[in-house]
Formats: structure tokens, C-alpha cells, sequence
């Protein structure tokens, strides 16, 4: 009974937490997806479903060999869901979306540079693009997992952003502040070449910022 009720429960906060990205407007319509890990697998958003209307019955349940119920239908984007939760077992969430000034950056094919100290919440001093694939392919799934190696956040060229994180709470946190970010250095670049900060200072700042962020579920 335990373990259905937290099934739902991790499920219920998929649907709350695509609710939020688009009223945050880090997101539009039913083009972002979430996942979480669950037991050998992992919980992801089914493809093409109003967040409005979402129940957590269709939340798609899926093993980390890429199996699940024929029945429904997971995010096209689940191949660097699943990848990224192999690749990095620290991870527990994975966020992504459309931001309009992350997506921006990410057409430019522009990584985000350490203009503000707050960049070290993705877990270095730069937030990489990584090169564009077709969306739902392998080869994305690979661009991605190389562009979040010793990161927490990536953009995708021509696409949109990735943020993970050891919780759904901080994962889209992370989000929030990456679109914060790349709104900031959008507007640097309409006056001229920012001043960046040092590796040295950021990896200051790395290690004053541990814990920072919602430490929820």
C-alpha cells in the first residue's frame, strides 16, 4: 500500500512540476518532459498530453533497457532521459524544455560563459551547447550525456535546455536559474562583450555553494 501510494505520489509530482514550467514560462504548450527515476527505471511524461489534463495513470513507467507497456506512449525525447539516469547515477530527475532565452542561445549554437557567479549552480564554470541531432534519436542522447559530463545543465542546439539534478525540486531549480542565466547574457550581448569571471573564482564559488537550492523530493 506504502509503495503504490509513493508511486502515485512521484507520479502526481511530474504533473505538477510540467504545470509549473509553463506557468513559470520556461515552457510552452506539451513540448517539455520530465522524468524521475523509480525503482529499476525510470517515470517519464507520455508524448503529446495536455499537462492540464494529465492523469498520473499515464505516466509512463519504463526500465532502464528501454522497455514498457506497449499500452502507452513515453516522451519522444525518452532515449537521453533513460541515458542520462545510466550515465549518471547521482541523478534522479531530468528536466527538459524550451525556454525562449536558453532556446535562443541554443539556435545560436552559444554555450552560456561565466558571466555571473550563479552559473556555478550547473556545475561549472560554463553551461555547454551541445550540437544539434534530430530530436528522439540516439545521436541527441549522445550529445547530451557528453555536453552534462561534470554538469547539471545543458543547452541543445537549435532545440532547447536539459537540466538534471539529484531531485525533481532541484532539477527544476536548475532549470529556472539557466533560463535566468541566458536571459542575462542575451541582454549583455545587445550592449557588447561581457566581462567574465575567472575558473578560479568559480570553482571559489563551487565550493560556497554546495546545498544551495530546494532540498525537496
Amino acid at each position: 500500500m506504502m509503495q503504490a501510494a509513493n508511486d502515485r505520489e512521484k507520479r502526481q509530482s511530474i504533473i505538477d512540476a510540467c504545470l509549473r514550467m509553463n506557468a513559470l514560462g520556461i515552457n510552452q504548450g506539451t513540448s517539455g518532459n520530465i522524468s524521475l527515476r523509480h525503482e529499476a527505471g525510470m517515470l517519464i511524461t507520455p508524448t503529446s498530453v495536455p499537462y492540464e489534463t494529465m492523469q498520473p495513470e499515464q505516466i509512463v513507467y519504463m526500465g532502464l533497457d528501454g522497455s514498457f507497456d506497449p499500452a502507452q506512449r513515453p516522451s519522444s525525447e525518452w532515449r537521453f532521459h533513460l541515458d542520462i539516469l545510466k550515465a549518471r547515477p547521482e541523478v534522479n530527475a531530468v528536466v527538459h524544455a524550451h525556454p525562449p532565452y536558453s532556446t535562443i542561445l541554443a539556435i545560436m549554437g552559444l554555450e552560456i560563459p561565466p558571466i555571473h557567479y550563479m552559473i556555478a549552480v550547473a556545475g561549472g564554470d560554463t553551461i555547454r551547447c551541445a550540437p544539434y541531432a534530430t530530436f528522439g534519436t540516439q545521436e541527441l542522447s549522445q550529445h547530451a550525456v557528453r555536453a552534462l559530463e561534470g554538469r547539471l545543465a545543458c543547452l541543445l542546439e537549435h532545440h532547447g535546455m536539459i537540466a538534471i539534478g539529484p531531485s525533481l525540486s532541484k532539477a527544476m531549480w536548475i532549470a529556472v536559474e539557466v533560463e535566468t542565466l541566458a536571459r542575462q547574457y542575451h541582454g549583455c550581448l545587445q550592449i557588447g562583450k561581457p566581462r567574465l569571471l575567472s575558473k578560479k573564482e568559480i570553482k571559489n564559488v563551487l565550493g560556497r555553494i554546495a546545498g544551495y537550492g530546494p532540498a525537496g523530493k
